[in-house]
Parts: structure tokens; sequence; C-alpha cells
């Protein structure tokens, strides 16, 4: 895979406030370009061995492949469960200008806390 393949990454937060701190930290760095925050679902899966219920807020994290490792150790770093699902898919197409867009606004490093 290309350093430049966007991906779209997936993670589902206990609330907004985890869902806003995990977009915000992922933005702000310029490891993602995009993050979005879906309104409240419901889930039902197996933890532990249990099947569980659970409100979560769906995120959905535009980047590109040369950063999902850093994506990945952010979203863990911010995410209050022990086990976050992150997801990435690769976005085989979409309008060449969005993608491009997303490439450059990863692409650039932060500006000194300073400047």
């Amino acid at each position: 895979m290309a350093a430049d393949t966007v991906l779209l990454v997936f993670t589902n937060a206990p609330n907004t406030d985890s869902a806003r701190l995990i977009a915000r930290s992922l933005v702000d760095a310029r490891l993602a370009a995009c993050v979005n925050i879906l309104p409240e679902c419901q889930s039902i899966y197996r933890w532990q061995g249990a099947v569980e219920e659970a409100a979560e807020v769906p995120v959905l994290i535009k980047t590109t492949s040369a950063h999902y490792a850093a994506v990945e150790a952010a979203i863990r770093l911010a995410h209050p469960y022990e086990l976050p699902e992150i997801v990435a898919v690769p976005v085989e197409r979409g309008l060449p200008g969005y993608l491009a867009w997303v490439a450059a606004e990863t692409r650039h490093t932060p500006p000194a806390p300073d400047a």
C-alpha cells in the first residue's frame, strides 16, 4: 500500500467528550485531515465471555496509510477502553480533489507551540 493511500479509520467512543478528545488530538497533530463524530448508536458485542450492550459514539477518521501507526497510537493514548475498536480500510475510489486534500492536510508538520 502506498504511503499516500487515503484510509478511513473507524473507532467508537463511550461518549461525545471522548470522541471530541480523540478527534481534536488527531486533527491538531495533523494526523487526520477530518474526523466525523456521528450520533450515538447501540452496540451489541461479546466481551470476556458475555454479551454486552452499550451506547457508543462512532468516529470516522480520514488519514493516510503513512500516518496509520501514529493515528493508532494517538487513539490508544486518548481512548478510555481497555481494547478500543480501531479498524482501517483503504479508500479505493473517491473525488480526486478530496483525496488530494486529505493527503495535503496530513503532509504538513504542525507549527512549534510558540510560532
